[in-house]
């Protein structure tokens, strides 16, 4: 979906099974902000994430074409790991800045052990095992950051198990505070929402503007 009225444009990248309508509550207050958008589907579940970065390059390509700003992103999950990959090979000349909500920079140690059931490989596909903590050769060879990077992490949870015994604590219920971290990041903040509420939490959308705007997190939510 685009919209806006801004000159800078954004690329929403949603996370792994789900879809671009999981972002239309944070694709809203970017239109309301004057930005322009681009709300991607891409196939999560069926390839890797070096091959996602080729299908979503032409889609990208005309809206960058047609956007006479800045090009920004915006990343939950592994949509985070996707923007990534995608900026090593695709990278458009006018990139503006990336924010990742909840992105697993450093793996999961629930996919690490999911991984090892055939349901979740037949489920989640080769990008799936991807997001392991054991890094994947394609993400190990990505070259360092050299963009504005802000990261936005959550401390809550619905799902106890994985929160209270399987990830080390602070956590989202998916991802630890820790492995959002990313070396070359230009800023990370922490907010009170679990890894799917990092989509509708307000603070977490303030954020994701604040940075977008200005290059660094609010620090009231900091």
């Amino acid at each position: 979906m685009i919209g806006g009225g801004c000159s800078d444009g954004v690329v929403l990248l949603h996370g792994i099974a789900r879809t671009s309508r999981s972002l239309n509550k944070i694709e809203t207050a970017l239109h309301r902000s004057r930005f322009t958008t681009l709300n991607l589907n891409y196939a999560s579940r069926s390839k890797p994430l070096e091959v996602l970065a080729a299908d979503i390059a032409p889609d990208i390509a005309r809206f960058t074409a047609r956007t006479d700003g800045s090009i920004h992103f915006v990343g939950h999950s592994m949509g985070g790991l996707l923007i990534r990959v995608y900026l090593a090979r695709y990278r458009p000349p006018r990139l503006g800045r990336v924010v990742m909500l909840g992105t697993p920079n450093g793996g999961s140690e629930v996919a690490d052990i999911l991984q090892r059931f055939a349901i979740y490989r037949a489920f989640y596909g080769p990008a799936g095992l991807q997001l392991s903590t054991q890094q994947d050769p394609a993400l190990r060879a990505l070259p360092p950051i050299d963009y504005d990077l802000g990261i936005v992490a959550g401390v809550g949870t619905i799902d106890p198990i994985s929160s209270f015994l399987i990830l080390p604590r602070p956590n989202d219920g998916k991802v630890s505070v820790e492995r959002t971290r990313l070396d070359g990041m230009t800023d990370h903040t922490i907010v009170r929402a679990s890894h799917p509420g990092l989509l509708r939490h307000p603070a977490a959308i303030e954020q994701t503007i604040a940075f977008l705007r200005d290059g660094r997190f609010a620090p009231a939510s900091a």
